[in-house]
Order: structure tokens, then sequence, then C-alpha cells
């Protein structure tokens, strides 16, 4: 027996998160953020927005933010602080793409351990033709990733099972990245589209075949470009959906 798509389960089920504030600013001509300059914490607090396309459209489309995008509508507010956050902070979207469930926050103490083994975990809906990225382990668990801290480099990346929906092990892929190499975490966000099945794609890290590579790394440089993969052919890269924010962690 099928189990019920994931964009019907979307259409029950509740959703707490915080949106940000006001109208949605005029795009900026970087995606840098002033975080680059705040003081080190001790909490990694990552912020995973997820957004979906409404549910009466012919096609159903999700994507993922950590960070800001270049226009800011579909922001993440992400930081480095030495407060856990309790639940995600998101921008409001553009009006057409809304927060969904699959929205979630997880703070990860730096102090931990030498590592941050981030986890991209990519789902593919063949009911939906549509992919899902998720990074944290706070969200649905079928679709949760095992990022954390530790003294270890983990070398396979851990996704949850996904339902009805497929894991996806060549766009799925874990960065070990060691938290002294720098003072900084710069967090790529790389944005695809591909207008016959009307969806988006996002990573964070590299895929497993280089295409949809994301240059998130740690380094005593903050970064204020995106730097990305090109695309498969179909899926291309969406610069105003991308971005970059450099996070103080020493």
């Amino acid at each position: 027996m099928r189990l019920a798509p994931r964009s019907a389960l979307l259409a029950a089920a509740a959703l707490s998160v915080t949106a940000l504030a006001g109208p949605a600013p005029a795009a900026v001509p970087s995606a840098v953020d002033g975080a680059s300059q705040a003081a080190a914490g001790r909490y990694l607090n990552l912020h995973q927005c997820v957004y979906s396309s409404p549910l009466g459209r012919p096609t159903f489309d999700l994507l993922t933010t950590l960070v800001p995008s270049l226009d800011q509508r579909f922001a993440a507010a992400t930081d480095v602080s030495d407060t856990p956050v309790p639940s995600a902070v998101c921008g409001p979207g553009d009006g057409r793409f809304e927060l969904n469930v699959y929205t979630a926050a997880e703070p990860y103490d730096l102090t931990s351990g030498r590592y941050l083994n981030l986890h991209q975990c990519m789902f593919w809906s063949d009911f939906d033709s549509d992919h899902l990225t998720t990074v944290v382990g706070t969200t649905d668990v079928k679709f949760v990733a095992g990022t954390n801290v530790s003294d270890t480099r983990d070398t396979a990346v851990s996704c949850g099972g996904g339902g009805t929906d497929h894991p996806i092990p060549l766009l799925s892929s874990v960065t070990p990245l060691d938290l002294t190499a720098g003072r900084y975490l710069n967090l790529h966000q790389c944005m695809y589209y591909f207008d016959g099945f009307d969806d988006h794609i996002t990573t964070f890290g590299p895929s497993g075949d280089g295409r949809f590579k994301a240059g998130t790394n740690i380094s005593d440089t903050p970064d204020t470009q995106p730097s990305c993969g090109q695309g498969d052919g179909r899926y291309q890269f969406v610069p105003i959906l991308s971005g970059v924010k450099a996070l103080r962690i020493h």
C-alpha cells in the first residue's frame, strides 16, 4: 500500500517556526553577512529553512536554505552564539513559496570535538517530481541528516530512509570540516533549478559527482561569494537564491 505523498502530508501538518519580520529588502551586491565580524561563540546554530510552493499548483516544489539568499527573501538565521537556539528563524519567502514542516534548527557545540561533520541528505519524490535537501537531525525522522561535532572525521553520509521518497547517494555527502584550521566557517549555499520539473535543489557541500558542489570550508579568510558547481545541463545554477555566510568560530 502506497503511503501518502509528501505534498499531501504537508497539507495537514502543523508548523512551529519564527519568521523574520518586515518587508523583503532589495537585492544586495554580496551574500556575505555581518555575522562574519561577530564574536565567536560556543554553538553553531544551523537554521534549516525549507520553503514549499502552494499545494494547489500543478507541481510541488521544495527549496532549502541555511544562509540568506542573495535577495534576502529566503533568509536563514544560521549563526555562532553562546546560546543554543530553540527554533528556526527564517525569511518570509517571496509570496509564492512559504515555510513548511521540514523547517528546523539544531545547535552544535563547537567545543565538543575537532570536526564539524556536515551531512547533506538529498531525497527524491517520484510522486511530486521533487528534491528535498536536509542537513539537521531535528526534522521529520524520515529526512534527518547526521550532522555532528566530533573528534572523528565521518567518512559516510548518514540520512533518514525517506519513506516513499528515495535517498539519492550521488547527491548526498558528508564534509568533515577541521574546526582548528581557521577562524571562519564559510558556509556556501548553491541553488539549482530545472523548469522541466519546476524543481529546485540545494547543496551545501560537494555532491558525489561534483556537478552540484558547494564550497563550504574552514579558513582564516571570510568568503564573500558562493562557490558552486555548474549543474548537470538540466539543473541550472540560480545565483539570486544562492549565498555564503562567513561565521566566526575563533
